[in-house]
């Protein structure tokens, strides 16, 4: 479907466009699109040992567990008819039953075209059975599964499963090796290495991009080299492995910061390279995707920076949040798991081209609200390369359903990260958790459902075939430099700099297209140096035509010291905007104020702040929903 609202209809064309906004097409058709479920492997009814009986599995090649704690889906093999996934084993017999390899966490191929391998099912486990002296430091952290363009490799994790050149579907555990990913931290070597997080693969099959949180409740970016390291003398573990090296921290240390002071007033830099949480590459991989500093307050979007050149994209404008993504290999589509249409975050951030002015203080707590503690509340979104823009809003991937209970549209089912394409640019694969307890039932008002899927499983793999399409073959990888750069070099030993220091004061603002506004950061009374609440008056203020904006809000956040995480926020709002809508967003007598973890992720506010859009009014959700 696209997306229309009256809040929308009206917004400017900033499309990721690698073109001039005059050569811009108009957005595509919605097209056809036939939404499967994937088989996985049967479900035990518990985790006790022998659970997994041969009246589930005939064949003696495992069952899984109910809830979705450990799986993951990844994405394609080179073929398009496989998919790398992470999955939990339980209920296996014991040792010597043959059966018995199929225990824990495993990484298994799972096929999406209808066949089958030559024993009869759809999934083949890569990981069982491995010789240990073929997995020596196999690291526990196996998220985000990925499979090498090569075909011959996986990553899992924080490791790398290698079939040397035996394509994944042909691999056996006699010809598997299995090593650990090392981030060397320290200038002398020593040690377990750094923390890196959420890593992506590069199209190249030799670069990786990370994430690493700080101590004071934030988070850097990386992109580094794999070096096969096959007898370290440093480092744990001691034993081959793939190093990080060659490591740029991705922060432009002289370039733009995104709001700048100049004297006494203020500048906005749309083109300051803020990459706050890596998500990936584009299908060439000439661009890094991420999640940075909004351009509109509270709407946290996509975007990509070119790994050489530093330009900014702007990928998705909608206000609602958008986070886990992939680009089509062919580089013409995106597939973003988004809040769109679900009014998640209109309350908040409905009212289109305010200022980021208190985002300074206030994004953790805005991208905090998306969830539901484990529920999310996203969809799959099929946008084109040039992006939102006018009334598109891409389409709904699994918008053609009744959405009656376990449907593919049912709205109890969300997507999960990673999506990906096939190779082909044909097929979509994402994955599903249902909403559980305690998102559901209990004190919260919705009712907790009933998993339809086979054995009350509480997640699912789909494919949405676009069945319109022709293959594509992938866009030339583009061949990235090991020094980025507008990055910062990140040798072992480094520490990571203080980014973008916001001075108090007051200061003014001028509008892109008329007005101004009056903006005061005040320092936080608690934390010498830092921000604490940020207030601004708004006079006829424009930065895009046709979004006028009168009146004032104020916003301040209290951190916890011994848990940077924990969040309170106290916001007061009083706008008006005029033009191409009629719209307002106003708080309570009161204010509004939020308690939030961003790592838990409850939502616990009292007061209330609300957006209505051309009489289209916007409310918080409830605690605890």
């Amino acid at each position: 479907m696209h997306f229309t609202s009256p809040v929308l209809t009206a917004g400017l064309a900033l499309g990721a466009a690698r073109v001039a906004a005059s050569d811009i097409p108009p957005p595509p058709l919605p097209e056809p699109i036939d939404v499967i479920e994937i088989p996985l492997p049967p479900v035990a009814p518990s985790t006790e040992q022998g659970a997994c009986t041969p009246l589930l599995n005939p064949r003696g090649t495992g069952c899984i567990r109910k809830d979705r704690d450990k799986f993951q889906a990844g994405d394609f093999t080179p073929d398009g008819n496989h998919v790398v996934v992470n999955v939990d084993f339980v209920g296996a017999p014991a040792s010597p039953d043959p059966a018995s390899i199929y225990a824990g966490e495993q990484l298994i191929l799972v096929k999406v075209d209808g066949t089958t391998f030559a024993n009869g099912d759809s999934w083949k486990c890569l990981t069982c059975a491995v010789p240990p002296e073929n997995a020596l430091g196999l690291d526990p952290r196996t998220d985000y599964p990925h499979a090498f363009r090569s075909g011959t490799k996986a990553l899992w994790g924080h490791n790398i499963i290698d079939c040397g050149s035996v394509p994944l579907d042909k691999c056996d555990p006699e010809n598997t090796h299995i090593y650990p990913i090392h981030w060397p931290t320290t200038a002398d070597g020593s040690g377990p290495g750094g923390l890196a997080r959420e890593l992506r693969l590069h199209p190249d099959d030799v670069h990786m991009g990370f994430n690493a949180f700080t101590d004071v409740g934030g988070q850097n970016t990386f992109l580094a080299r794999l070096e096969f390291n096959p007898d370290p003398a440093t480092g744990e573990p001691q034993v081959p492995r793939y190093d990080l090296v060659d490591v740029n921290l991705l922060l432009q240390l002289n370039g733009k910061p995104p709001i700048e002071v100049v004297g006494d007033e203020l500048q906005v830099h749309r083109d300051a390279i803020t990459v706050g949480e890596l998500r990936g590459f584009s299908g060439s991989g000439d661009e890094i995707i991420y999640i940075g500093m909004p351009w509109e307050s509270t709407n946290i979007d996509l975007m990509a920076v070119h790994v050489t050149t530093g330009a900014i994209r702007r990928l998705t404008s909608h206000p609602e949040y958008v986070d886990p993504a992939a680009v089509s290999h062919d580089d013409e589509w995106v597939i973003a798991m988004d809040t769109r249409g679900s009014d998640r975050q209109m309350w908040m951030s409905g009212m289109r081209w305010i200022p980021p002015m208190i985002d300074i203080l206030a994004v953790s707590a805005a991208a905090s609200t998306r969830n539901n503690g484990p529920r999310r509340f996203f969809q799959p979104i099929l946008i084109d390369k040039y992006g939102d823009r006018g009334d598109y809003f891409g389409q709904q991937v699994n918008a053609a359903g009744d959405g009656s209970d376990g449907s593919v549209n049912d709205p109890n089912w969300n997507g999960l990260a990673d999506p990906a394409f096939s190779p082909d640019s044909t097929r979509i694969v994402y994955y599903q958790g249902l909403v559980v307890a305690p998102s559901c039932g209990g004190d919260n008002p919705l009712p907790c459902p009933e998993s339809t899927a086979q054995g009350g499983r509480e997640y699912r793999l789909m494919v949405a075939n676009l069945t319109s399409r022709q293959p594509k073959a992938p866009a030339p990888v583009y061949p990235v430099p090991d020094a980025i750069p507008w990055a910062t070099p990140f040798p072992p030993g480094a520490s990571a700099p203080q980014q973008f220091v916001f001075q108090p004061g007051e200061f003014t603002l001028a509008g892109r297209v008329s007005g101004s506004a009056s903006v005061n950061f005040t320092e936080d009374a608690s934390i010498p140096g830092a921000i604490g609440s940020v207030s601004v008056a708004y006079s006829d203020f424009c930065d895009e035509e046709g979004y006028v904006i009168n009146g004032a809000e104020e916003f301040s956040r209290e951190l916890d010291l011994s848990n940077p995480w924990n969040q309170v926020v106290h916001w007061f709002s009083d706008l008006t905007q005029t033009g191409s809508v009629e719209a307002t967003k106003k708080t309570g007598p009161g204010g509004f104020h939020l308690q939030i973890d961003v790592m838990t992720n409850i939502f616990n506010a009292s007061g209330t702040l609300t957006t209505t859009i051309d009489d289209v009014v916007y409310k918080q959700p409830a605690n605890g929903t």
